[in-house]
């Protein structure tokens, strides 16, 4: 694998490139939940247009022009976290201090990077810039970005972005409007919508409709901190990728009945393989409960006909429905019956359960954290590029959640989209656990993946 040194600039601040208003937010409290208090890492690698030379440094300085014109419109990504005096709770203050940004050059080619650019991208800290403790959100940017120049004219983007301030969704929102900046436009295709308060806890708060998995820790049960996976330090974790084009994904469909097959997204049945095989690897004991946690994102989702999320919300706006069973069924029951259960888990989000969840995380925040026990935690990030990542002329080529940043968030498993060596639409999946426990998974996945 290559390896290399980004030459970079000294960090500097940009601001809008216009004045913006002097004011506070107020955030959701799905932005403010605990757990969500921390940066999140993308990379996204693009391709220089053919036969044009680039001059050093034009890219990131028009790029640089282009987050200036979109913080016009997003302006309180300009600003600062602040706690309220009074509690556990955080506002935007929207000083229009600026997002820290960061121009580089590597002297590497985008095809040194590997051919098909797949995950793990090597020497990928060199397009990241330094956010310093990524778990310390308050009083700092809330971007971090950074525009790495190839010698082949192509680039990189890296950004660290506060998770408090908008989800996966909302920060590809907002690199779009970046983007078509950058290609001219005089305001985003896309215009961005606060209105923070579709997700503000109930005053007083009810949660009589939260997902029925989440009830055990209501009541203060289930909370022992035996789990390997939270006693681990990290140096004595790996992380590995795991990938799965049309020959593997036929392979695993051919393990559940021909009609649920039809009805399963390639994210439910892999996140059901792979929970089975590390649930078994870890060596849990047959009767103790383990649980499946996976992003459900709110948008374009109608709940009796109404949209949960208006077009341009770039907050947070996805839940986290919850799977129990004890270790002995999910490792003898069929894998029709782990899909099934993922399948009614999200038939619970009602209107009542999402307004009920809203206000478990608001009562949750002003409390000691909890620690869920042998959970596993999935997220589906394959819409992460393709059209929504074009800069100009320029191609996308690949975008990804590193392994880098916050530790604590790589404990959750990352779907890709990506490309195999045959040029087929694929799946990369990260999975991190104890040195001495990833042997026993890659056995155990190897069984489900023999013809």
């Amino acid at each position: 694998m290559v390896t290399f040194t980004a030459c970079r600039s000294e960090p500097e601040l940009v601001r809008p490139a216009r004045p913006t208003p002097q004011e506070t937010k107020a955030l959701s409290d799905l932005d403010d939940q605990l757990s969500l208090r921390f940066y999140e890492s993308i990379v996204g690698f693009f391709r220089g247009p053919p036969g044009e030379s680039v001059r050093p440094g034009k890219v990131a300085k028009g790029i640089k022009a282009a987050v200036a014109g979109a913080l016009v419109y997003y302006y309180p990504m300009a600003g600062r976290l602040q706690k309220i005096p009074g509690g556990n709770k955080l506002e935007v203050d929207c000083t229009g201090e600026g997002v820290m940004f960061v121009e580089a050059a590597a002297d590497v080619r985008l095809e040194d990077l590997g051919q098909p650019l797949v995950p793990p991208y090597p020497c990928v800290e060199e397009f990241l810039a330094d956010a310093g403790d990524t778990r310390d959100v308050v009083g700092k940017p809330l971007l971090f970005l950074q525009v790495t120049q190839l010698k082949c004219g192509g680039f990189v983007i890296g950004l660290h972005m506060c998770h408090c301030i908008a989800d996966g969704f909302g920060i590809l929102q907002f690199i779009k409007s970046i983007a078509d900046f950058a290609c001219g436009e005089l305001i985003p295709t896309t215009l961005p919508v606060w209105k923070r308060d579709i997700f503000i806890a109930r005053m007083p708060p009810s949660i009589s409709h939260v997902y029925l998995a989440y009830k055990p820790f209501l009541r203060g049960l289930d909370c022992t901190d035996d789990d390997v996976m939270l006693s681990t330090p990290p140096e004595s974790m790996e992380v590995q990728y795991l990938f799965f084009g049309p020959k593997e994904m036929e392979i695993l469909r051919s393990h559940v009945p021909e009609h649920l097959s039809k009805t399963t997204t390639t994210f439910e049945l892999l996140t059901a393989v792979m929970w089975r095989c590390r649930t078994i690897a870890l060596g849990y004991e047959a009767s103790q409960k383990v649980r499946l946690m996976f992003t459900l994102n709110t948008r374009g989702r109608s709940i009796k006909g109404e949209s949960a999320v208006p077009r341009g919300y770039y907050g947070n706006a996805h839940f986290s429905p919850l799977v129990e069973v004890i270790v002995d069924e999910l490792a003898t029951k069929p894998l029709a019956h782990i899909v099934e259960l993922m399948h009614k888990v999200k038939l619970e989000t009602t209107k009542d359960c999402m307004k009920s969840m809203v206000d478990l995380m608001a009562l949750w925040r002003e409390r000691s954290p909890f620690g869920m026990d042998r959970t596993y935690k999935v997220s589906d990030t394959k819409w992460v590029g393709g059209n929504a990542l074009q800069f100009g002329k320029a191609e996308f080529v690949a975008a990804g959640t590193p392994h880098a940043g916050d530790f604590t968030s790589k404990l959750i498993s990352y779907h890709t989209k990506c490309k195999n060596k045959d040029g087929e639409d694929s799946t990369v999946v990260s999975i991190l656990l104890p040195k001495l426990v990833m042997e026993k998974f890659t056995k155990e996945m190897a069984i489900w993946l023999k013809k």
